[in-house]
């Protein structure tokens, strides 16, 4: 799950880089760092509410 939040923030930073549209901007590096929480609390085994695991 975290993986493809992160994807689509990637692809939304492009996007609003290329096309000049800051909303995307801001929403692809907000994407990207809750893809990153996400990934990072899940590799040192927290829980994510309260789930141990997303997939």
């Amino acid at each position: 799950m975290e993986v493809v939040v992160i994807v689509l923030g990637v692809i939304l930073l492009v996007i609003g880089f290329l096309a000049g549209i800051s909303i995307l901007w801001t929403i692809g590096i907000a994407l990207v760092v809750i893809g990153l929480v996400l990934w990072v609390l899940g590799a040192v085994g927290h829980q994510v509410g309260g789930r141990k695991h997303y997939w």
